[in-house]
C-alpha cells in the first residue's frame, strides 16, 4: 500500500503519466510508420503490432527500473527487522506489473474505439509472453538493485544499456527482415522472444522470425532471478547498513 501511494503521488499527476507516456510513445511511432506508408507488419495491422510490442517491452523495462531503485528508496524501512531489502524489490515489481497490465488494457480498449484489432486470438500465449517479460524485469531489478546500492555510479550505465536492448528486441522494427548471421546474434536477446511471442498471440496469420523460443525467455529469466536472489543473500547486511 505504501509503494502504491508513493508511486501514484510522488510527482504532480503521476497517475496520469502512467498512461500518457506509453500513449505518446505509441502515437509518435504510428506517425513515423504512417509516413513510411507501412500498413501491415508480418500479416497484422501496423498499429496493433506497435502497441503489442511496446507494451510487452514496457512490462520488462518498467518492472526492472522500479526494482532497481527499490532498495535505495526504502532504506528507512530496514530499521524494522522483519523488512529485508529483497522485499522492497519484490513489492515494487508486483505493483509495476499490475500497473502495466492496467495501462495495457486501457490502450487495448482505446485502440478498439479506432477499429484497431488488439484482442489476442491466443490469450494464453499473450499471458505467457507478458509474464515471461515480467520475470525478466524482476530478475533485472533484483540484480540491478544490489549493483546500484553498492556502486551508485553504475546506475547511469545500466540506464544507457536499456536503449540498445530496446532497439535489438524488435520493438520498432521486425527482426525477421534482418538477414543472417546478424539476426542469429540478436536472437541471443531473450526479450526479443517475449516481444515476438506477444505479437504471435494476436493472430495465427502473423509471420514471426525463425527461431522463436519462449522457453529460452523463461530459462534466462529464472537464471537472472536466481542470481539476483543470491546477490541479495550475499550482500544483505551491506544493503541494510547503507
Amino acid at each position: 500500500m505504501r509503494e502504491a501511494v508513493t508511486r501514484m503521488s510522488n510527482k504532480r499527476a503521476a497517475w496520469a503519466w502512467l498512461l500518457i507516456d506509453p500513449v505518446l510513445h505509441v502515437f509518435f511511432l504510428i506517425l513515423m510508420f504512417k509516413f513510411l506508408r507501412m500498413r501491415e507488419v508480418g500479416g497484422i495491422e501496423m498499429e496493433a503490432w506497435l502497441i503489442t510490442g511496446l507494451m510487452s517491452f514496457f512490462m520488462f523495462k518498467q518492472t526492472g527500473n522500479q526494482g532497481k531503485n527499490a532498495v535505495s528508496a526504502n532504506t528507512s524501512l530496514f530499521a524494522y527487522r522483519q523488512v529485508n531489502p529483497v522485499d522492497t524489490v519484490l513489492v515494487r515489481a508486483a505493483l509495476e506489473g499490475l500497473l502495466c497490465v492496467l495501462v495495457t488494457l486501457i490502450l487495448v480498449c482505446g485502440a478498439l474505439l479506432f477499429d484497431i484489432d488488439t484482442i489476442p486470438e491466443d490469450p494464453f500465449l499473450c499471458f505467457a509472453s507478458f509474464f515471461g517479460l515480467w520475470l525478466m524485469g524482476l530478475g533485472y531489478g533484483l540484480i540491478a538493485s544490489v549493483i546500484v546500492s553498492l556502486i551508485p555510479e553504475l546506475g547511469k550505465i545500466l540506464d544507457i544499456l536499456l536503449t540498445p536492448l530496446y532497439l535489438t528486441s524488435g520493438v520498432v522494427f521486425p527482426l525477421g527482415q534482418i538477414p543472417p548471421p546478424y539476426r542469429d546474434w540478436l536472437l541471443y536477446n531473450p526479450l526479443a522472444h517475449g516481444v515476438e511471442a506477444s505479437r504471435v498471440s494476436l493472430s495465427h496469420f502473423y509471420h514471426p522470425f525463425a527461431g522463436l523460443d519462449l522457453l529460452y525467455l523463461y530459462q534466462f529469466a529464472l537464471c537472472t532471478i536466481f542470481l539476483g536472489l543470491a546477490l541479495h543473500r550475499r550482500f544483505q547486511e551491506k544493503l541494510i547498513a547503507r
